[in-house]
């Protein structure tokens, strides 16, 4: 782990640490360590991926907000059930080799005591299906991660590297309720039509960001420059057993389990 985390930077198991990164989470809804992975670690994941780049599954999609299907009770230009696109690829936990920095990173015990004290979550699982629980995203020119709320509660990255232009991270914090069953067809509206300010992240290679993204409405924007953007995505569940259904698995990476 010495040779991935920089812990001069990121001390995981320090309690005065650890509770700042808590605050901001909680504070923010986002959390960005800057330099968190080492250069080495960075420089092993970007070969890894030039390697198996052949085996990327890339998908263009339109989709609503909420990640449902379209609700006929609601016209086609109600906030409800206005598409967004979304086009990127990626390569799934089993076609990373073992040894990979994102894999030592994922099953750290220590990196998983930091992220359960940070979340508030007794204990973190690895997906039971063997595509979900680590996955690398690559985003080509004019790739895109269209507006959307996610699922699950905390969402984890690694930015391996960012693109030369656009690829920006933008969201809108608290904009619903999940829990209460709010859509705010409003808010969501000002934000797709530009009426509502965005807050952007542009992160460089090596940053960790912890995001709740449940009610915090949020994107990638294309990317416009010539160089893929990377970017890891560290999935862990709350629960035991949990794997994505067949259909997901079809749906995210073009093949089942």
């Amino acid at each position: 782990m010495a040779d991935i985390v920089d812990f001069d930077h990121h001390p995981l198991e320090d309690a005065g640490f650890r509770a700042a990164c808590r605050k901001r989470l909680n504070d923010d809804g986002v959390l960005v360590l800057p330099e968190f992975a080492t250069p080495a670690a960075i420089a092993a994941i970007q070969a890894e991926g030039e390697v198996h780049r052949d085996k990327v599954y890339a998908k263009r999609e339109e989709h609503t907000v909420y990640l449902s299907a379209v609700d006929p009770s609601f016209p086609p230009d109600h906030t409800r059930n206005r598409m967004v696109i979304s086009s990127k690829g990626c390569i799934t936990d089993d076609q990373l080799p073992e040894g990979s920095p994102l894999k030592t990173l994922y099953d750290a015990p220590e990196f998983r005591d930091f992220l359960c004290d940070i979340l508030g979550e007794e204990t973190l699982y690895d997906y039971a299906d063997p595509l979900s629980s680590v996955n690398l995203h690559y985003a080509e020119t004019g790739q895109e991660l269209g507006w959307h709320f996610d699922n699950s509660s905390f969402a984890i990255t690694l930015m391996v590297q960012p693109a030369t232009s656009g690829g920006e991270f933008e969201y809108v914090t608290a904009l619903r309720d999940a829990d209460a069953g709010d859509m705010n067809y409003d808010g969501v509206a000002d934000v797709l039509d530009g009426r509502t300010p965005v807050k952007r992240l542009a992160l460089d290679a090596g940053a960790l960001v912890l995001f709740r993204g449940r009610n915090a409405l949020h994107r990638v924007t294309p990317n416009a420059g010539t160089r893929t953007r990377l970017l890891a995505v560290l999935a862990y569940n709350t629960e035991p057993g949990i794997a994505l259904s067949t259909e997901a698995q079809m749906t995210f990476y073009g093949r089942t389990a």
